[in-house]
């Protein structure tokens, strides 16, 4: 019975670590199809913000948030548009078993 305990109290643990929670982060919005923001493949415009939405509007991608390593789908695709190609912070819950952000807010940095 003491295993029993023991292995669901290390179950619950990493279950919650995993869980999505309230966090800002720093990156930067890009899109679904040049998603670590390399735009030379696809190069839509002469900026990143142009290609990304360029590949938005004519391909039909989504606008993600881009940390550096991970890629998360964002809630606020319109919120996410007016800051395209450029590096923000964004508060909001954080899902990293889904991969996506629940924004409250987003700003660029300075």
């Amino acid at each position: 019975m003491k295993h029993v305990m023991l292995f669901v109290l290390a179950l619950a643990m990493a279950t919650s670590s995993t869980a999505a929670e309230k966090k800002t982060v720093t990156g930067t919005i890009t899109d679904t199809m040049c998603a670590k923001g390399s735009h030379g493949v696809m190069r839509m415009g002469p900026t990143d913000a142009d290609c990304a939405k360029g590949c938005a509007s004519v391909h039909d991608a989504k606008y993600v948030f881009y940390d550096g390593t991970n890629i998360y789908t964002l809630s606020d695709q319109k919120a996410s548009e007016k800051l395209a190609g450029q590096k923000v912070k964004i508060v909001g819950t954080v899902d990293p078993k889904s991969k996506t952000i629940v924004m409250e807010s987003i700003a660029p940095t300075k």
